[in-house]
C-alpha cells in the first residue's frame, strides 16, 4: 500500500507539470526575458529565491523532470557563479538522491527477487566499488543522471555513500554549466556571443568531459597502484608472458616498433597452437581425410585400398609440428630483437616479474605487462575417473597404438575433428555429448549435416547423455552415462576429454595485485584488454570470450599498441566480425549471426540458401553434401552472418568476412566474377538467391509488356 501511494504520488505530480506546461517556464527564452526581474527579486530577498529555486530543483530531479540542465544555466544567469554552484550543487545532490530513493522504494525488492542470481555479480561490484564507479558517472556525464538515479536505486549501495560521492562528482560539472549560465546572462546583444568570456565558458564545457575522462582515468590508475613502489626507471618497455600465438604476436609487434621487450615462456615456444592444437591435428586430419578419399576410389573409376599406419600417421604430424617450429623458435625472435627467457613467470608488481628457471631467479622491470598465458583442456569432475583413464587435446600425440575402442567426451569442435580422424584411422568411435545435439553453438541444420556424416562413417552418437561415472577393472574400462534413453555402459580403450578449456592464470600472483578471475580462469578486462591494474594487459585465451588462435593474434595488437603507445593513442578491441570454422567433412564455417543467435537476440533477419548439390564443382568432386546460408537484413542485401557446411567451409567464408567487414552486401558479391567451375561460386549463387526473392515484380511486369510490345 505504501508503495501504491508513493507512485500515485509520484505519477499525480508528474501528471500536473505536465498538465500545468511548468515546463514552459524552464525555457531559455523565458528565463531570458525575464531575467532582470529575477535578478532584481534576488538582490532584494536573497534567502526567499533562492529558497524557491532550492525548492523547484530539488522537485524537477526528485521526480526525474526533463529542465535540469535549463534551470542550472539559469541559476548562473540570475544567481551569480557562488551562489549559483552552492544552491545547485546541494539541490542537484539531494533530488538525485531521491530519485534513487524512490526508485529503490518502488522497483529494488522486486528486481533483486526475480533477477536477484542474474545480478550477483553486479552486486558484489556496487559493494566493492560501487562509489568508485558512481564518481566516474558523475564525472562523466556520459549518461543522464536521471537514468543513473533510477538504475542505482535498484542496487544495494547506500544511500549516504550516493549522496556524498553524487555531491562531489557534480560539483565539476555544476561549476562549468552554471559558469556557462553567467556567461550567458550578460549578454546585451547577438554581437555578445562572439564575447572571449562566453566562447571560453562554451569550450570548457566542450572538453570537461575529456579533462574528466583523463581525471578519471589518473584516478582508477592511482587506486590501482595503491601500496606498489615505482621503480625509478625501467629495464624494459614490455615483458611479455606466455609464447603462444597471443604472446608471439605482442613480442614481434613490440619488437617492431623498436621497443625493448622480453619474452618469457616455461614450456615450449609456439604454445598449444603449435605443438597440441592447430597445427597436430590439422596434419592428422589431413592424413584421415586423404585416407578417407582412398578408400572412395571405386566412385571415380578408381582401384585403390587405403589402410591406415596409425605409427606412421602420428609420425608425420611430428614432422609437420618440426617443419613449423622455426616460425615460433627462440632463435628467429631473438633475430628479431626480442629477449626470450625460458622459466615460471611470477608478476611480484605492476612493473616487475620475476622469472624463475630452476633454482635460479630473475627480476625484470617494465613499464607494462602482458599476460598471454593460453589455456589447458578442463577435466571435469566424474566419479572414478583416474588420470590414466583418459587423454585431452594435449596429451593425445603421445599415444603409441590406435585404441581399438575411442570414446569422446564433448560433442564440440575439437571433440567431433579428433572423433572423425581416429574413425578413419580404424578405432570404433562414441561421442558422448550433454547437449541433444553436437556443435550447440551451431544452427540445427548445420550441425545436422555433421551428424549424419559422422552416422555414415560408423561413429555412435549418445547426445542428450551425461558422463556419471568411470569403473570396472584396468583392462576394462567403462563410462557410464545417463540421458533420454536410460542408463548405459560405454566400454572404452581411450577416453578423450574435450569439454572446453580453461585459461591458465594460477601461479602468476594475480590475486595480490588485486586482479581477479572468471570462473573458467579468465581475466577481468576492459575493452582496452586493460586489466584492473593499468600496466598489465591479457590478451589470448587467457583474456576470452574467444578461444581461437586468430582471435589471439587479433587481440595482441590490441594489448600491444595500448600498452606501448596508450598515452597517445588508446584502441578498443573489434569484434564485430570473427569467424570461426570446425574442421571435419565436412567443414563447418561461420561468421557473424546465425539464426539461432538471432533469434534468441530478437533480431530481425532473412535467410538466403544454396545447396551444394547444385553447384557444378561439387558434383564433379563427389563432395554435395552441405550448403550456404546468409542471413541478411529485411528487405535489404546487408549481411547480418554466414554459415557455410561443405568442403573448404574454412576458406569460402572469407568472402562474407570480407563483405562484412568493408560494409557492402549480397549485390556486390552477385556482381563479383567468380572463376568457373569452383566452390567460391556457391557464394555467387547464394547471393544469387536473395536476389531473386527480392526481384522488382512490378518492374518486371512492365518489362514483359515491354518486350511484347516490340514483337508486334
Amino acid at each position: 500500500m505504501k508503495r501504491l501511494l508513493l507512485l500515485v504520488l509520484v505519477a499525480l505530480l508528474a501528471g500536473a507539470w505536465f498538465w500545468f506546461d511548468a515546463g514552459q517556464y524552464l525555457q531559455l527564452a523565458y528565463l531570458k526575458a525575464r531575467q532582470e526581474e529575477l535578478q532584481q527579486l534576488f538582490a532584494n530577498r536573497p534567502l526567499l529565491v533562492g529558497g524557491l529555486f532550492f525548492a523547484v530543483y530539488v522537485a524537477v530531479t526528485g521526480l526525474s523532470l526533463p529542465g535540469a540542465t535549463i534551470l542550472t544555466l539559469a541559476g548562473g544567469a540570475f544567481l551569480g557563479l557562488g551562489w549559483g554552484v552552492l544552491i545547485i550543487s546541494f539541490a542537484s545532490s539531494i533530488g538525485a538522491t531521491i530519485a534513487m530513493l524512490v526508485a529503490r522504494f518502488l522497483l529494488r525488492d522486486w528486481v533483486q527477487g526475480r533477477f536477484g542470481q542474474r545480478l550477483q555479480a553486479i552486486n558484489q561490484g556496487i559493494e566493492r566499488d560501487g562509489a568508485f564507479y558512481l564518481f566516474g558517472l558523475r564525472l562523466v556525464p556520459v549518461f543522464p543522471f536521471f537514468l543513473i538515479n533510477l538504475l542505482l536505486g535498484l542496487t544495494p549501495m547506500r544511500a549516504l555513500t550516493y549522496y556524498l560521492v553524487s555531491q562531489a562528482g557534480m560539483l565539476p560539472a555544476t561549476f562549468v554549466y552554471v559558469n556557462a549560465g553567467t556567461q550567458i546572462g550578460q549578454l546585451d546583444s547577438l554581437a555578445g556571443i562572439l564575447s572571449p568570456a562566453l566562447l571560453g565558458s562554451f569550450v570548457l564545457l566542450a572538453l570537461f568531459p575529456l579533462l574528466a575522462r583523463w581525471l578519471l582515468r589518473m584516478l582508477e590508475s592511482r587506486k590501482a597502484l595503491r601500496g606498489f613502489t615505482r621503480p625509478a626507471k625501467f629495464d624494459r618497455n614490455l615483458v611479455v608472458i606466455g609464447a603462444g600465438s597471443a604472446g608471439l604476436v605482442s613480442a614481434y609487434i613490440a619488437a617492431t616498433v623498436k621497443a625493448r621487450v622480453t619474452l618469457v615462456e616455461k614450456a615450449r615456444m609456439g604454445g598449444d597452437c603449435l605443438n597440441t592444437g592447430c597445427v597436430p591435428s590439422k596434419a592428422l586430419i589431413e592424413s584421415t581425410r586423404l585416407l578417407a578419399r582412398i578408400r572412395r576410389a571405386g566412385e571415380f573409376g578408381l582401384t585403390a585400398s587405403g589402410e591406415a599406419d596409425f605409427t606412421a600417421v602420428m609420425q608425420r604430424v611430428r614432422e609437420v609440428i618440426k617443419a613449423i617450429e622455426p616460425h615460433d623458435s627462440v632463435e628467429r625472435y631473438t633475430a628479431l630483437g626480442v629477449e626470450c627467457l625460458a622459466g615460471e613467470a611470477r608478476i611480484r608488481s605492476p612493473w616487475s616479474v620475476e622469472v624463475r628457471t630452476g633454482d635460479a631467479t630473475t627480476t625484470l622491470t617494465t613499464r607494462n605487462i602482458i599476460i598471454a598465458t593460453g589455456g589447458e583442456p578442463l577435466v571435469p569432475p566424474i566419479d572414478g575417473l583416474q588420470p590414466k583413464d583418459y587423454v585431452t587435446s594435449d596429451s593425445l600425440w603421445d599415444l603409441q597404438q590406435l585404441p581399438a575402442r575411442f570414446v569422446v567426451l564433448g560433442g564440440g569442435p575439437i571433440g567431433c575433428e579428433l572423433a572423425q580422424c581416429f574413425a578413419r584411422l580404424g578405432s570404433r568411435v562414441t561421442i558422448v555429448e550433454r547437449d541433444d545435439r553436437l556443435l550447440p553453438r551451431e544452427d540445427a541444420d548445420a550441425a545436422g549435416e555433421l551428424e549424419q556424416q559422422l552416422r555414415d562413417e560408423g561413429i555412435v552418437l549418445r547426445t542428450g547423455t551425461s558422463a556419471v561415472r568411470v569403473q570396472g577393472p584396468e583392462a576394462e574400462r567403462v563410462l557410464v552415462c545417463e540421458g533420454s534413453e536410460g542408463t548405459r555402459e560405454v566400454p572404452f580403450d581411450c577416453l578423450l576429454i574435450a569439454v572446453g578449456r580453461r585459461a591458465n592464470t594460477r601461479g602468476l600472483g594475480l590475486a595480490e595485485l588485486g586482479i581477479e578471475t572468471r570462473r573458467d580462469g579468465t581475466l577481468e578486462t576492459s575493452a582496452l584488454l586493460q586489466t584492473r591494474v593499468p600496466t598489465i594487459y591479457a590478451c589470448g585465451d587467457v583474456a576470452g570470450p574467444y578461444q581461437f588462435t586468430h582471435t589471439a593474434a587479433h587481440q595482441a595488437w590490441y594489448a600491444t599498441v595500448n600498452s606501448l603507445f596508450g598515452r597517445f593513442w588508446r584502441f578498443k578491441a573489434d569484434y564485430r566480425v570473427v569467424p570461426r570454422a570446425t574442421f571435419t567433412e565436412p567443414e563447418l564455417a561461420q561468421v557473424g549471426l546465425n539464426e539461432q543467435e538471432a533469434r534468441s537476440r530478437d533480431i530481425a533477419f532473412e535467410v538466403s540458401r544454396y545447396s551444394l548439390s547444385e553447384l557444378d564443382r561439387a558434383i564433379a568432386g563427389g563432395n554435395t553434401r552441405g550448403f550456404v546460408k546468409v542471413l541478411t537484413a529485411p528487405g535489404k542485401d546487408r549481411v547480418l552472418g554466414a554459415t557455410i557446411v561443405g568442403e573448404h567451409a574454412g576458406e569460402l567464408i572469407g568472402e562474407f568476412v570480407s563483405a562484412m567487414r568493408g560494409g557492402y552486401g549480397l549485390n556486390r558479391i552477385l556482381a563479383t566474377i567468380h572463376a568457373y567451375p569452383t566452390l567460391a561460386e556457391a557464394n555467387k549463387f547464394a547471393a544469387g538467391k536473395w536476389k531473386q526473392a527480392h526481384a522488382p515484380t512490378r518492374l518486371l511486369r512492365w518489362a514483359g509488356r515491354y518486350q511484347d510490345w516490340m514483337r508486334r
